[in-house]
């Protein structure tokens, strides 16, 4: 009899290979990131941290020169329509197209954004979209359950769990966010060979993931960066962000990175995505990032804003990790 542990792990590793088997395309630009490990380490951003690095938010005035923004939206749009074309192709060929399943465990509310914004996506490229919605109670055994049905579903070529996960759950694959944020800086020209880049933050969704791509990561190898990692118990962080020439700034905290964490010119990606109460907005809240973006704008060279951002193009490299899947499952070239 196989221990419950054992099964569980044959069903994750089936479902790595079947959502990275991949082929490469002339047509499409895709990331070559590579393998992370399987760690999160989880980082408490008290409040006593946030209101000890607090200042009133500054507003920018019309005449200061103002940071360029990176479009995420922009990028994406370029990548998706790609896809579309591929995906179309596909159609008419063999008259198949890419699946995409979506895992969603309770009802967080950046998790909820996240999702619609995916099932918007699929849509808008020609792919097949199937969810499963489990409550935060559920266990362990039926996240994997839903797993490996949809590993078993033909028709499905990519499987994702939305992170984060209730705590107490192991993530069970490697997020498209930290891909997102290094195709936005290639797509920027951002030079990376030899600039200082500090990442707030150091859980698996985005962190870590993003330091190793940074550091060392495949589509990295000619452009080696120096990166250092903020985390709640880093002393004395905005000195640190402030020698960044690059800063990642995934800590879940809104407007925790104010202008005088950065260094004037600095590259900046916001990663965070935090919901604030209001009424007025279509779904009772909006969202806004850990970086301010008022103060931000005036100092930095580049910046991206929340929404609109690295949330695009996270979308965007999940969906073209799915048509690379599908393309080699059904032996399309």
């Amino acid at each position: 009899m196989i221990p419950v542990r054992m099964m569980r792990k044959m069903v994750w590793e089936r479902s790595m290979n079947k959502l990275s088997r991949g082929l490469s395309s002339s047509q499409i630009r895709k990331p070559r990131s590579p393998s992370l490990v399987s760690l999160d380490l989880i980082d408490e951003w008290s409040s006593t941290f946030t209101r000890s690095h607090s200042h009133p938010i500054q507003k920018s005035t019309a005449n200061n020169d103002t940071a360029r923004i990176i479009d995420g939206r922009s990028a994406a749009e370029e990548i998706k329509s790609s896809i579309a074309i591929e995906v179309s192709r596909m159609k008419e060929s063999i008259g198949k197209v890419p699946g995409l399943a979506v895992i969603l465990v309770g009802q967080r509310r950046d998790s909820l954004a996240y999702v619609r914004n995916k099932i918007m996506a699929c849509h808008e490229v020609g792919f097949r979209f199937s969810i499963a919605e489990l409550p935060e109670s559920c266990t362990e055994d039926a996240v994997c359950d839903a797993l490996s049905n949809y590993n078993k579903d033909a028709s499905i070529h990519g499987i994702l769990v939305q992170l984060p996960l209730p705590q107490g759950r192991e993530p069970l694959f490697i997020p498209c966010t930290a891909k997102g944020c290094i195709e936005l800086l290639l797509s920027s020209d951002v030079e990376i060979v030899g600039k200082r880049a500090v990442v707030i933050g150091r859980s698996n969704i985005v962190g870590l993931p993003t330091f190793l791509l940074l550091q060392c990561g495949q589509c990295l190898q000619r452009h080696h960066a120096t990166v250092s990692i903020v985390h709640a118990y880093s002393e004395n962080p905005e000195i640190i962000t402030r020698e960044a020439d690059i800063l990642v700034a995934a800590a879940g905290v809104p407007n925790l990175v104010r202008g005088s964490w950065l260094k004037p010119g600095a590259v900046v990606l916001d990663v965070g995505i935090n919901p604030i109460e209001d009424p007025e907005s279509e779904h009772g809240y909006r969202l806004i990032g850990d970086v301010c973006f008022e103060e931000a704008v005036r100092i930095a060279s580049a910046v991206t804003p929340v929404p609109g951002g690295v949330g695009p193009m996270t979308v965007a490299m999940l969906l073209l990790n799915t048509l690379e899947a599908a393309k080699r499952a059904l032996c399309f070239t």
